[in-house]
């Protein structure tokens, strides 16, 4: 059963992270898609942004001297290098007119968010006859900036692409000569976008989506894990049953089994005709049926709870009440190598309890005490008045509680003995019966205990 419920539990958290998964793969999915939408209407809105006047003619600017540029290289004035030089710093003057125009066109178009420009050349070829020249990508460098912003393109977008392609003339100056060529050119440039908060847009957007998956989730996972509580909550609950009905047979069995033999014995003729044979015979008829009555009683009053128990209270002094619990119970264990520790508080305190109730569930404490004791077992009763709440300690030098069945020591049907281990004899009823008395006096227990070491209940219960 320990081996299904286990195979059970694995079973489901492998169900869950799998769930997990499969919705983490699909809200990534969204997220792209609505990352590619989101980007795909800035597009659009960029692509409305007409191309002034004044955003040509700059262009026209930087075609010309690009031409005379590469008009001083075909003249091997100027190097590659050079020329990508110079056109940067002519497209750095150029670039301040540039963003004054553009960003009025961004302007114009009413974007809710920042978007931020950059064009980029990214490679210029030279034509002369049936040679090809690269200008650029040149030496590691595969593009060079020109107008917009100059940012990080990490995150960047391209939204598109131009060419351009002219034919031009230059004269070639050689010792001899002056001789007029012809040469045609192309340069390719890319515009890209940023929009550094895009993420948080996103998001924004999916924030329903978001919002009912993160709620689903830990919907299923709060009922996975309620289902799993219960489910061990259950288990423990059989197991426990399961226990008591075995540990109250065996107690049931000894009394009946004395009983058969008895009442079989009174119906023999020697002990019929032996009057002092007969009256032993019948009182131990007599001491078992009561000892059944007893453990019937105890099962049916012992298991109510703090709201069924019918309360009579009356005023006792502590220290004659103690003084008496102490000594009735020192009686009724018989044992010599047993010693009990008075220290009550020094003044009258007049406590309101049920005696009744109040006596058994101490006696529950303190037979426990004796029950799971040492060869020498020591107690120690000690209670003390403080802010008007009486405090009430049972120490005992016993074998001790672990932490584990701690937690359950209050539990209805609980014993610390596992299974039908009858070392020490009872129906896991004592202690529960105990909390639910101390309950009913509106107070409070607690445990305290360290294996080998002993046990402290501390009991509090209000004055008045």
């Amino acid at each position: 059963m320990k081996n299904k419920t286990t195979l059970l539990i694995i079973a489901a958290i492998i169900a869950v992270l799998g769930l997990s998964a499969i919705q983490g793969y699909l809200i990534s999915n969204a997220y792209q898609l609505e990352k590619d939408v989101f980007i795909d209407e800035t597009n659009d809105a960029m692509s409305k942004i007409h191309v002034r006047e004044e955003i040509e003619l700059l262009f026209d600017s930087m075609s010309e001297e690009l031409e005379y540029f590469i008009s001083d290289y075909k003249n091997q004035r100027i190097s590659k290098g050079e020329i990508l030089v110079r056109l940067a710093k002519v497209a750095d003057s150029l670039n301040g007119l540039h963003q004054v125009h553009y960003k009025d066109e961004i302007n114009n178009i009413g974007l809710d968010y920042a978007v931020k420009y950059k064009e980029n050349i990214t490679s210029i070829t030279v034509f002369e006859a049936k040679e090809i020249d690269t200008i650029l990508p040149y030496q590691g460098i595969k593009k060079t900036f020109l107008f917009g912003e100059n940012f990080n393109e990490d995150n960047s977008v391209v939204i598109g692409n131009s060419r351009l392609f002219e034919e031009n003339d230059y004269i070639l100056q050689t010792k001899d000569s002056v001789v007029t060529r012809t040469f045609d050119y192309e340069v390719r440039s890319q515009r890209l976008i940023l929009i550094e908060d895009y993420k948080s847009i996103v998001f924004g957007r999916m924030a329903l989506l978001l919002t009912a998956s993160a709620l689903i989730f830990l919907i299923v996972v709060g009922l996975f894990y309620y289902s799993i509580k219960n489910l061990i909550t259950q288990k423990k609950t059989s197991e426990i049953k399961t226990d008591f009905i075995n540990n109250i047979t065996h107690e049931l069995k000894t009394p009946l089994a004395t009983l058969s033999i008895a009442t079989k014995s009174l119906k023999n003729d020697a002990i019929k005709n032996n009057a002092s044979a007969f009256e032993n015979t019948l009182n131990i008829v007599t001491r078992q049926s009561d000892r059944l009555q007893k453990l019937v009683d105890q099962v049916m009053t012992n298991s109510l709870s703090s709201e069924s128990i019918s309360m009579h209270k009356e005023h006792v002094i502590d220290n004659v009440y103690f003084k008496e619990l102490l000594e009735d119970f020192k009686l009724s264990t018989q044992r010599n190598d047993l010693t009990i520790d008075n220290q009550v508080y020094g003044s009258e305190v007049m406590l309101r309890i049920d005696k009744f109730h109040f006596n058994t569930a101490l006696l529950n404490i303190l037979e426990n005490a004796v029950k799971y004791g040492k060869e020498k077992t020591h107690i120690v009763l000690k209670t003390e008045l403080r802010n008007g709440t009486y405090h009430i300690s049972i120490m005992d030098n016993g074998i001790g509680i672990s932490e584990k069945n701690k937690q359950h020591l209050f539990d209805k049907f609980y014993r610390v003995s596992d299974g039908n281990v009858h070392d020490v004899k009872g129906l896991g009823l004592g202690l529960y019966y105990t909390h639910q008395i101390i309950k009913a006096h509106n107070g409070t227990i607690i445990v305290e205990s360290e294996l080998n070491k002993g046990t402290t209940f501390n009991i509090k219960i209000p004055v008045n």
